[in-house]
């Protein structure tokens, strides 16, 4: 996909293609029948109301048409009252699918709600949000689609509180475990995203981690084209794209890419990478980005694509220009530069330098540089990760940072790493405890030229 404006960004073609929970159980209630009579008659609704739901329920779609037409303010009034009047959760899922039924078919309709609160000082949200608490999930995630129209059909009404409780709510259905309607609640924020001003509201919530967490699982190739969309869509603000780049969302899409078998979700992938070399406008940022996509073999992964036959131009020109890039970037690094990205990643492997004799004499030093920072980080890793390779390589490094810097040592004690190294020798992987054994001994020891190699023979 080329570069579009960050102002506005039309919605992908395949924005609705497979279907999720929510959708096939609205056709299960689309074909249920409400006996309104009974209402009716025990004066829970109107009459006039009554005549309506009556006359909409059975009329046929261009009837239905002509009514909203020409009696949309009065349709709107009934709608609400239904709502008000009868929470019974049968009606509620009921109503609501006629709702969002008629906002999917004319987005223009949501004018009739606005003009509805208008009229009575109220806000055209406030009926709906008080849903996304009810039990049912069907009357809430249904409740959230409606919403989300209505945000981007009528951004210049949504009062900013409304809109940080339904971002909110948002947020916590994306962190709730083994969610049903996850689906749905992509496809609102894919709608909503497409509205610049939601954007910033959105990654206020902290909601960038909270979409990378969701990734990283095992979903769905059409869940996991929505939420790479959601990320496409925050990547053309130039500020969030910046932030975006501080958070592991390269590393987690490359392994997607990788294994990728279908091509929206190449496509909507080398989209988003795309942006985040050619939006940011800190150039320290896309050297970082680039520096990432390297370290995770994403030009590894795009000379293999290259050699596929796609149909989508866009798609091979996104192919090309990352390329390009990549292979600029790739004269351009450093080791030094690879390093400090795959420890700021946390995503530590037996890449060559960890190995390399010379790149710890020439640059052991450098780890002390800025107060430690990427010390500190190193050692962080040894507390905080629980992957065998991650830990494994962390306690070579360590082993390694103190062969080759004089004060090595007594750095490490300063910040409490020493202990750490040596608890590891206990650890039940053989590569965690062997290299923590060797890094303790580089600790102990001074003569660390013999350690790790066989002794010789007396003669």
């Amino acid at each position: 996909m080329a570069t579009a404006t960050a102002a506005s960004v039309s919605a992908p073609k395949d924005i609705m293609v497979a279907s999720n929970k929510l959708k096939i159980e609205a056709e299960v209630v689309r074909n249920s029948r409400i006996n309104w009579q009974s209402y009716f008659q025990g004066q829970m609704i109107s009459k006039e109301d009554f005549g309506f739901i009556q006359e909409f329920d059975l009329a046929p779609n261009h009837r239905k048409n002509q009514m909203l037409d020409t009696n949309g303010g009065q349709c709107v009034r009934s709608i609400l009252n239904l709502l008000r009047h009868i929470p019974k959760d049968q009606n509620l899922r009921y109503i609501l699918t006629i709702v969002d039924d008629l906002l999917e078919e004319d987005p223009s309709r949501v004018e009739l709600f606005t003009q509805h609160a208008k009229k009575n000082k109220s806000s055209s949200l406030s009926s709906f949000l008080p849903l996304l608490n009810r039990p049912d999930p069907f009357i809430a995630h249904q409740a959230a689609r409606i919403l989300s129209k209505m945000c981007v059909n009528a951004a210049d009404q949504i009062e900013e509180s409304e809109l940080d409780y339904y971002l909110s709510w948002t947020k916590s259905q994306m962190e709730m475990p083994n969610n049903e309607y996850l689906q749905n609640v992509a496809v609102c924020l894919m709608k909503l995203l497409r509205v610049q001003a939601y954007r910033q509201k959105f990654v206020q919530k902290e909601t960038i981690n909270t979409l990378v967490s969701v990734l990283n699982k095992k979903i769905g190739f059409q869940l996991q084209y929505q939420l790479i969309n959601c990320l496409w869509l925050l990547s053309f603000d130039v500020e969030i794209a910046e932030m975006i780049a501080q958070y592991p969302v390269i590393p987690v899409l490359a392994k997607i890419l990788a294994e990728a078998l279908k091509d929206k979700v190449i496509r909507i992938i080398l989209a988003f990478f795309r942006n985040m070399i050619a939006i940011p406008e800190d150039k320290d940022v896309v050297s970082q980005c680039l520096l990432s996509m390297i370290q995770c073999k994403v030009l590894k992964t795009v000379e293999l694509l290259q050699d596929k036959d796609f149909d989508d131009i866009e798609l091979k020109e996104d192919l090309e220009f990352i390329s390009g890039k990549l292979e600029e970037s790739v004269q351009e690094v450093s080791s030094f530069d690879e390093y400090v990205q795959e420890l700021k990643s946390n995503r530590l492997e037996w890449s060559p330098v960890h190995k390399s004799d010379k790149f710890w004499r020439e640059n052991a030093a450098r780890l002390n540089e800025n107060n430690y920072e990427l010390l500190r980080i190193l050692a962080s890793l040894l507390n905080i990760d629980n992957d065998p390779l991650v830990l494994a390589v962390a306690a070579h490094d360590i082993g390694e940072y103190v062969r080759c810097h004089p004060r090595g040592r007594k750095v490490l004690e300063q910040l409490g790493c020493k202990s750490r190294v040596m608890q590891l020798m206990l650890h039940q992987d053989s590569s965690v405890k062997y290299n923590a054994l060797l890094a303790t001994q580089k600790i102990m020891v001074d003569n660390w030229e013999y350690i790790g190699k066989p002794v010789a023979s007396a003669t």
